[in-house]
């Protein structure tokens, strides 16, 4: 019931918000056609915010409201919806696919996860490797739903044999040990997976959000690059993964998880990796697709490692520019549909993937979101909305750069706690954009620790799907999860700040 009361004041709060900016007159400085668009944005922040509709529906908003105000014409509007970065996320999401169907994600993390013993804190700490490094290639939900079951065997398993030193309120240990140790690797595996999705520019939706945004915003700026991105991102996760294992182990339940000790070994996760047997052949192929595709990535565009430059293999073709990383995903992905797979005798004519699997589970909500949160910073950025916005906030010129990073990273912190990532991305960067023009603060500055921030939502359930996922076990409490989820909030805060400062110059130029 709650669901509804605030999805129906959304909507006719959105609806409002749309026709009050239209009848009451303009502000000063600001044109026709920005006080239009700033009606169609603020009726799809309220819709975004209180979900008063599917987000992906949100998303189809501009292809209706931008031309009837005569904002922008219907192909400038929907030319953004297939913006290359739009079909990278497919791309990735269709590999992704592939590996989710021969099984090949699981088997990658039961042998991470096997790996690191049966004491509680390294089964945290392979869990939550395991969840990051499969972030990076498929979707966070994905992940989280996948290891939320063989993390709660480990625990059912382990927890009968459970000591605690130091149980003074009379409860049994095996309880506390579970709402120790279970709690713990639920939050770890949740909160992994958010931290690691940063790492590749496939990994979340956000990151396409955000280049997108800059490819289309800011095209004067050398693009970023799978690569680029990624040498400024995986040493954040590098760092803030640990960091949160040691965090949570220490301070994320009742006890610390250096109180309890099993018993027994940890029998599942072996005894799952038996049960799959050895390495079958569409896993193979799979795998060096996957592998491939993840190479031509990074190698596409020339890279500069220290004094050492690597030639791209784009370079290699007769319109170098031409070349995207999302086209290496739409190839990599076209030849999933046509290799055999190669398994059983009864499946020996099915290819690696077939179409209706992917139809089925692509996420076209989040593409639809994408693309008109494109439509709509496009708009933002075309009709003057954002200029003005940045003039209005000219008053922040005093401040240094680092407090400005700061504050653009807590509001974003904020805000994405209630709200979709990527929508909260989509929604800022062209007013952050704008306010860079006007305070001379090179874009990427500010931007980045947004995308970036956007992902690191911890404190709440509604944040993002992985929290979701693991508070509907009921092993997680809201006061849990706000105590863990707040610190590290501001953990995140500190991190992200100074890896854009440290790494932007030698990655990006910044």
């Amino acid at each position: 019931m709650l669901g509804l009361t605030r999805q129906s004041l959304g909507l006719w709060a959105g609806l409002a918000s749309f026709l009050l900016i239209l009848l009451l007159p303009a502000p000063a400085g600001m044109g026709d056609a920005a006080n239009k668009t700033a009606a169609v944005a603020a009726l799809m922040i309220c819709w975004w915010v209180t979900e008063a509709v599917n987000i992906g529906v949100t998303g189809l908003v501009p292809l209706a409201a931008l031309p009837l105000l005569g904002v922008e014409s219907s192909q400038e509007v929907s030319a953004r919806y297939a913006n290359h970065l739009i079909f990278l996320f497919i791309g990735g999401f269709i590999i992704a696919q592939a590996m989710e169907r021969w099984n090949l994600h699981r088997r990658i993390a039961l042998n991470i996860i096997v790996r690191f013993g049966s004491r509680p804190r390294p089964i945290v700490l392979g869990f939550m490797v395991a969840t990051a490094v499969l972030s990076m290639w498929i979707s966070n939900t994905a992940t989280t739903m996948m290891l939320l079951p063989m993390a709660m065997a480990v625990v059912n398993q382990l927890v009968p044999s459970a000591k605690v030193r130091g149980v003074a309120d009379g409860q049994p240990a095996e309880r506390v040990a579970r709402d120790t140790f279970g709690s713990v690797l639920l939050l770890g595996i949740a909160y992994a997976a958010s931290i690691g999705g940063i790492g590749t520019v496939v990994g979340s939706p956000t990151t396409v959000a955000f280049l997108g945004f800059a490819n289309e915003a800011l095209p004067d700026l050398p693009q970023i690059t799978f690569a680029q991105w990624s040498m400024v991102a995986l040493p954040i996760v590098v760092v803030f993964l640990p960091v949160t294992w040691a965090y949570l182990c220490r301070f994320g339940a009742r006890a610390p998880l250096s109180a309890v000790r099993f018993e027994s070994s940890q029998d599942v996760v072996r005894s799952e990796l038996a049960s799959m047997g050895p390495m079958s052949v569409p896993q193979k192929r799979v795998l060096a697709i996957a592998s491939a595709t993840g190479t031509l990535w990074i190698l596409r565009a020339p890279l500069q490692i220290g004094a050492v430059l690597i030639p791209g293999w784009s370079s290699l073709f007769p319109q170098p520019g031409a070349i995207h990383d999302s086209t290496v995903a739409m190839a990599m992905a076209l030849l999933l549909f046509g290799v055999p797979s190669g398994a059983s005798s009864k499946e020996a004519t099915h290819r690696l993937l077939a179409w209706r699997q992917v139809a089925r589970g692509t996420p076209w909500g989040i593409v639809f979101l994408i693309g008109g949160g494109f439509a709509l910073a496009g708009a933002i950025t075309g009709s003057g909305l954002a200029g003005w916005v940045g003039q209005s906030l000219g008053a922040l010129a005093g401040l240094p750069e680092w407090l400005l990073v700061v504050c653009v990273c807590v509001l974003v912190t904020t805000m994405t706690e209630t709200t979709s990532n990527v929508a909260t991305v989509l929604m800022l960067s062209p007013v952050v954009t704008a306010m860079c023009a006007e305070l001379g603060v090179h874009p990427y500055l500010l931007l980045l620790p947004m995308a970036v921030t956007a992902s690191f939502a911890f404190a709440l359930p509604v944040a993002t799907p992985p929290n979701a996922i693991i508070f509907s076990s009921r092993w997680i409490t809201i006061p849990q999860m706000a105590r863990a989820g707040v610190a590290l909030d501001v953990i995140g805060l500190l991190i992200v700040p100074l890896a854009v400062y440290a790494l932007g110059t030698a990655a990006l130029g910044i």
